[in-house]
């Protein structure tokens, strides 16, 4: 039975998985994408976004713990003050999975996976958004009835 047993091992043992992880991971964050299988990028992907949620608050414990998985200085760096200040206001989500086919040689399933801000394509068309509360109706009902009423005066003074 292997009730319980969700994690995807990859065809490797515990200490070349997590080796292999944290490569991937330096390599999509300093390149903000890259070229794997669709199960790396699946297995990646779970592996990448607590550290990035984690860089999201900038403190000594943050940074430690990010740096006992990644284990790159200069990528731990670049998390916490490039992809940090770019996804400060995403909730989740970081990272985006796109299917690219079958590899040549032994006809695995490829994908790309990239981080989800960085990618200049499909963030064209969309302008900045304003962030706005839903306390605002208030403003909107007291503006609504006054244009009419303008409306009227300048109808009566012609």
């Amino acid at each position: 039975m292997r009730h319980g047993k969700k994690i995807n091992h990859l065809g490797r043992k515990t200490a070349h998985r997590k080796a292999m992880l944290s490569n991937m991971a330096c390599s999509l964050i300093e390149h903000k994408r890259i070229n794997t299988t669709v199960a790396k990028a699946k297995a990646l992907k779970q592996f990448v976004e607590p550290l990035i949620t984690k860089s999201k608050e900038d403190t000594t414990h943050n940074r430690r713990l990010v740096f006992s998985k990644l284990r790159s200085k200069e990528t731990v760096t670049e998390l916490f003050r490039d992809v940090a200040a770019k996804i400060g206001d995403r909730p989740g989500g970081y990272t985006r999975i796109i299917k690219l086919g079958n590899r040549l040689g032994d006809n695995a399933d490829m994908a790309m996976i990239e981080l989800v801000d960085y990618n200049e394509l499909y963030n064209a068309d969309k302008p900045a958004k304003k962030k706005s509360t839903r306390r605002g109706r208030s403003k909107k009902t007291e503006t609504a009835p006054a244009a009419p009423a303008s409306e009227t005066t300048n109808s009566e003074e012609e």
